[in-house]
């Protein structure tokens, strides 16, 4: 019997839509909209590459999130592995056979042949490496390219960005026969900065695209193998559905929970999510994350875990409960910033949210009694003053 964190949904239809359109409009990358933790890298590796493999491209995959203060150095990194694997293969046999020959046998004697002549070495410039790294990678394949970058938000980021930038893209137009890219990205504000700037590198470059979440075929596969764990129990699709919305549409903790109800014979969904969210394991991950920043930041992540304006005037008064804060709208914002970089919280079209909608129930439930420890207590904010 398979474990709850083997049930996987492939969508290759999706995938080969996706290589469809890019191939509808060449040089033009696609950019895949969705929150963190939906799904996205799972796709690419499990459905986009399988897919361009079978179409006759070179999948490469390069995760910008990890490298966010070098993230050319990483695509490059990316792109000379693959040309590696073409030119070393895996095993004995393909490195024999990669292996130059410099002599052979004639009747007994040995004829030297010399070395084999050698391509001149990449470029140490990282925009000319990346632009001789596509061409090689292209020639030695013999076939496109498909460039997959995760998290290209970070490439906003980085130092000297506009540089970096306008070379990722120069690259992609001017090799364009030899290589299509697909983007993934879940920082909607990072993205607008990226791409839908007016005069930057990516201005209108990339075509952005709603990633799909998940949906019922995925939580009929928990409820059927809640099923066979228990058969004389079960999930009910319509409490999965509300719970697999409620947190956000996140695949890998939606199994964590329902595999956590399966631990505890729970069949009420709800409960489920109350039992996990109140859980001594989860409540020891969260206080350990908070204990990471001081208390300033911890009372602003409760501040927008309750809704509130973290920039209102109450707000700042709220702060200063903290000793020695001195809260102005400057700091308060200087600590937004670092809180999203940290990847606790996330700016969406209706505002600045926390990324994890159960530590942000955590957050507000524990607000009262003060939470972290060592660097200060967050003070309560349940009754905050109206703005």
């Amino acid at each position: 019997m398979k474990t709850f964190d083997e049930l996987e949904v492939r969508r290759p239809a999706l995938a080969r839509s996706y290589l469809a359109l890019l191939e509808a409009q060449p040089g033009r990358p696609l950019t895949l909209f969705a929150p963190r933790r939906v799904g996205k890298t799972f796709f690419l590796d499990h459905d986009m590459a399988p897919e361009a493999k079978a179409a006759g491209m070179l999948p490469v995959y390069a995760d910008l999130w990890l490298y966010k203060s070098a993230p050319l150095e990483a695509i490059n990194h990316a792109l000379e592995e693959a040309l590696d694997d073409l030119l070393v293969p895996s095993g004995n046999i393909g490195k024999i056979a990669k292996t130059p020959v410099t002599k052979i046998g004639v009747l007994g004697a040995s004829l030297d042949l010399g070395d084999a002549p050698q391509r001149r070495s990449l470029p140490e410039s990282s925009p000319l490496r990346l632009d001789a790294l596509v061409t090689r990678l292209a020639g030695q394949h013999r076939g496109k390219i498909l460039l997959m970058l995760d998290e290209v938000q970070a490439l906003a980021d980085s130092p000297d960005d506009a540089a970096m930038i306008a070379t990722l893209r120069a690259v992609l137009h001017k090799r364009r026969k030899s290589v299509n890219a697909i983007f993934t990205g879940s920082s909607q504000e990072g993205l607008a900065r990226l791409m839908n700037t007016v005069g930057a590198p990516m201005y209108q470059f990339a075509q952005i695209i709603d990633f799909p979440f998940l949906g019922d075929e995925f939580l009929r596969l928990l409820a059927e193998h809640f099923g066979q764990v228990h058969p004389d129990k079960k999930l009910e699709l319509a409490e999965l559905r509300n719970a697999f919305q409620k947190i956000g549409f996140k695949p890998a903790l939606m199994r964590d929970i329902v595999r956590a109800m399966s631990a505890e014979g729970l069949t009420d969904v709800q409960r489920g999510i109350e039992s996990y969210r109140t859980s001594g394991h989860q409540v020891a991950i969260w206080l350990a994350l908070l204990n990471s920043i001081d208390a300033f930041d911890q009372a602003v992540l409760v501040v927008i875990a309750q809704g509130q304006p973290p920039l209102s005037r109450a707000t700042l008064k709220v702060l200063e409960l903290i000793p020695g804060s001195k809260p102005t709208i400057a700091k308060v914002r200087s600590s937004i910033e670092k809180l999203k970089r940290n990847g606790m919280l996330s700016k969406t079209m209706v505002g600045t949210t926390i990324d994890d909608p159960l530590f942000a129930e955590f957050l507000v439930t524990h607000s009262q009694q003060g939470i972290g420890s060592g660097r200060g207590c967050t003070p309560s904010l349940t009754k905050h003053p109206p703005a």
